[in-house]
């Protein structure tokens, strides 16, 4: 049975994270991935940003399944602010499960009813009559997957993160085999990540970091604090068979940390014994050479976590640094956050304490590079190829090392897509629709608070405005009967400069307010306040960009004393 197949995303093409990407097979679609990306300066007050969509809202009744192939954020962070909107079976292992769950409760405050249905990293499973072929992958969270799926034509391969790498543990395997049965059969279509894809040779070794810990481990003469991202379970597993091996015990720094590693001792994919844990509360009677001291969180939070308690601000006050401890960063800095970073490890440095600062360039993230891609690629040997996850530097890498392998990909059968473009399938054949007309509408959602999408672009405006240049408050009380201003104008400002250091402009601009608001009094009293006010910012704008060359967010509070008195008749 023929049947058209479309391909798309509704994110993570051309950004870091925003995942998703959909598949419609003939008349059944399936969304694959469902996630966020942090905000940059550009968004102040942004808590996230998550995939418009309306295209699927529309076709919500043609949803046959969720696939989120591991435990990220940006694999699944949208999820709790969209599942309500295209209900349909979420299909993810255990721990990706467990971890959605989680972060659901912790964003939302809500316990979501999601519909899962739980499967092996390797395995084989249909869905509305299609046939999926699960394969485990190493990635940086334990139980990750890519997958295939038939079609008439041959298979569709996503390969979800990963890097080639063999090791025992079950957590993390590469399976080879599953991989080389898919490649039996003929790939139709090959989707890889690409975050990885501009670093030359494999992944692995570099990704690991129990050989960064020997010295520090070796060298310390107190306690020893570790920081970790939530996203980095492959190398908290690792740091915690090195410190048990040394004979040392843990303590979590806090609350999120334990609930955090809760997570995967509950559906036991991680071991650790009763005795080998510190609490908190006794972690002073314990000798201080054995403990380990384990602090977890996502992105900007662990530097968060770990300014605070340099500068003696944490919240429960448990720990303290002291000129003994080590403090061994292991959550090297992103992108959007490295001033963040930066400014936490100088504070650090501040207390005396022996700082240990594993870098990027020390160890890498856990994503294909090049000779990891290869590998991938001349085993399925695709026919047509797209690369995702990204921005568009890394997407034209991948695009540019497929091209370069020989394998009968070109222009014409490699694909380097937006979001919202549509690749289609017909007999086979593949062509990327290029009219506008034929886009899928895609976009960015703000989440603010709980707020999901209710923050507009006139809100965002006024954030950068606030951030770059401040606020003028301007209060007057007026009389309309009495043609006079009562009280005022009394002038405030925040960010912007200090009236006292700005005499000049404060005397030109309190002349400005009296000038107008008695020539609105005198001449315009019929026009209503509302309306009164945005002329008032306009003039009070041209003044300060005048005489400062800022653009503070103006807000003119003008009360009207004869209505007051009105009212208290």
């Amino acid at each position: 049975m023929s049947y058209p197949i479309r391909i798309f995303a509704l994110g993570g093409l051309d950004e870091n994270g925003k995942c998703m990407l959909v598949m419609e097979l003939g008349d059944d679609l399936f969304v694959v991935e469902g996630g966020l990306k942090y905000p940059d300066r550009t968004n102040p007050g942004i808590d996230a940003i998550i995939p418009n969509i309306d295209y699927l809202i529309k076709n919500r009744s043609r949803i046959r399944a969720i696939i989120i192939t591991h435990g990220h954020d940006d694999q699944f962070g949208a999820i709790p602010y969209i599942y309500h909107q295209i209900q349909a079976p979420i299909y993810a292992s255990k721990a990706t499960a467990a971890l959605l769950q989680q972060f659901t409760i912790q964003q939302t405050k809500l316990h979501p009813d999601y519909q899962f249905n739980i499967i092996l990293p390797t395995s084989s499973v249909t869905i509305a009559g299609h046939h999926f072929e699960f394969f485990q992958t190493v990635h940086a969270v334990m139980d990750s997957s890519g997958f295939s799926v038939s079609t008439p034509y041959g298979n569709i391969v996503y390969s979800g993160d990963f890097i080639v790498e063999y090791n025992a543990n079950k957590n993390y395997k590469h399976d080879l085999n599953a991989i080389a049965r898919i490649a039996e059969k003929e790939t139709l279509l090959l989707l890889t990540e690409s975050i990885g894809a501009e670093k030359t040779g494999y992944t692995s070794p570099n990704h690991r970091l129990a050989n960064h810990l020997v010295v520090p481990f070796q060298e310390a003469q107190g306690r020893i604090f570790v920081a970790l991202y939530n996203q980095g379970v492959y190398n908290l597993e690792e740091l915690l068979k090195f410190v048990f091996a040394q004979g040392k015990k843990i303590v979590f720094y806090d609350f999120e940390t334990e609930d955090y590693i809760k997570t995967f001792t509950d559906i036991g994919s991680i071991s650790i014994p009763k005795d080998k844990i510190i609490s908190r509360e006794n972690h002073l009677r314990a000798a201080i050479k054995e403990q380990v001291i384990i602090m977890m969180a996502t992105g900007e939070d662990i530097h968060k976590k770990i300014a605070e308690l340099a500068e003696r601000e944490n919240k429960d006050r448990t720990f303290e640094l002291h000129e003994q401890d080590t403090f061994i960063v292991a959550a090297p800095s992103a992108p959007a956050i490295e001033v963040m970073a930066y400014d936490a490890l100088d504070q650090l440095y501040r207390t005396g304490a022996k700082v240990v600062n594993i870098t990027r360039k020390q160890i890498s993230s856990m994503h294909a590079q090049e000779e990891d891609l290869k590998t991938f690629i001349s085993l399925l040997k695709p026919k047509y190829y797209m690369p995702i996850k990204g921005e568009y530097v890394q997407l034209y890498s991948n695009a540019k090392l497929a091209v370069s392998m020989g394998l009968g990909l070109n222009h014409t059968n490699t694909f380097l897509m937006d979001n919202g473009q549509v690749l289609e399938f017909k007999e086979g054949k593949g062509k990327v629709h290029t009219s506008p007309l034929d886009k899928i509408h895609v976009g960015d959602v703000l989440i603010d608070g709980l707020g999901v999408g209710d923050v507009r672009s006139e809100v965002i405006r006024q954030r950068q405005q606030l951030s770059q240049d401040g606020i003028l408050i301007i209060g007057i009380t007026i009389s309309r009967i009495l043609k006079k201003i009562v009280a005022g104008p009394d002038v405030q400002m925040r960010g912007f400069i200090f009236i006292k250091d700005a005499e000049s402009f404060n005397r030109e601009l309190q002349t400005l307010l009296n000038t107008e608001i008695q020539d609105f009094l005198v001449n315009r009293s019929t026009l209503p306040l509302e309306k009164y006010k945005e002329i008032l910012i306009e003039k009070v704008l041209k003044l300060t960009k005048r005489l400062t060359g800022k653009t503070p967010v103006v807000m003119p509070i003008l009360v009207n004393v004869d209505q007051r008195a009105d009212a208290s008749k």
